[in-house]
């Protein structure tokens, strides 16, 4: 498998192990239209690739992923095909997340936000630096946690958990969320990469089909409660892509002030 094509995402294989990197440091990472296509199409690339056997998600340059950038998602503001493709990718993203039988490690190194927190919490070890948070704040920005939020953080730490997050939008201090079982671990910064690549050498010299088809029936479960909760929170997350309030909230972002909500 030649991954040529990719260029948001950092492709880069040691043995059987592949790490992903989100590669737009200038900007913390944050999702644009083509780290958003390029999401929806490279777990379903590397399960066709018989060379890997394990995964680790990285951001660069001191964030994993700050999330939705705010200037692409005022283009796709107002415009119910352009917010329904978004749509459809995001499926598409969490479905190949669930789908892939590899094992995937994230290596959380600063903000993990909106997206990118949903595309930390599918994998299966978060490993997270002491100074990292974690944040789904759709609401924030006027919008329903349709990306995987509304699946993810009920399963990982129960719905009166969930709801306290994801209902306010506040972000967990990494040491929080591994106490409370968001994430596998926090480590001290200086040891993450360490850490990492000790799990993903000792998955990839394991019994791989072993551990893929354990993940898999793992996983079997997850997909059910899943497939109950993504289409509705999509559908959600499309109409309140077109509402004011939604714009409100990127413009005063944008003006580094505070949204003031219209209920419209």
């Amino acid at each position: 498998m030649k991954y040529d094509d990719y260029k948001a995402l950092r492709i880069e294989q040691d043995g059987s192990i592949l790490t992903i990197t989100v590669n737009r440091p200038e900007a913390k990472n944050a999702i644009n239209h083509d780290l958003h296509r390029e999401f929806s199409l490279i777990f379903d690339d590397v399960d066709r690739d018989e060379s890997v056997d394990v995964v680790i998600l990285a951001g660069s340059g001191g964030a994993f992923c700050a999330g939705g950038d705010l200037k692409w998602l005022l283009t796709l503001h107002g415009d119910p095909v352009a917010t329904s493709a978004g749509i459809r990718q995001d499926r598409k993203i969490q479905n190949s997340l669930l789908d892939l039988e590899k094992p995937i490690i994230a290596k959380v190194d600063g903000p993990a936000i909106g997206l990118g927190c949903s595309l930390a919490l599918y994998c299966d070890f978060v490993y997270a630096s002491e100074h990292s948070v974690f944040a789904d704040p759709h609401v924030s920005v006027g919008l329903v946690a349709g990306d995987g939020g509304a699946v993810m953080w009920p399963q990982l730490i129960g719905y009166a958990r969930a709801r306290r997050y994801l209902l306010t939008g506040d972000a967990i201090s990494a040491p929080d969320a591994a106490a409370m079982g968001l994430i596998t671990e926090s480590v001290p910064a200086d040891a993450l990469d360490e850490t990492v690549a000790k799990m993903a050498k000792r998955l990839a010299k394991g019994a791989t089909h072993s551990i893929k088809w354990t993940k898999a029936s793992i996983n079997a479960g997850l997909k059910v409660t899943a497939n109950a909760v993504i289409d509705r929170a999509a559908a959600f997350e499309n109409v309140t892509q077109l509402l004011d309030d939604h714009r409100i909230a990127l413009e005063a972002f944008q003006n580094k002030e505070k949204p003031k909500f219209t209920g419209r």
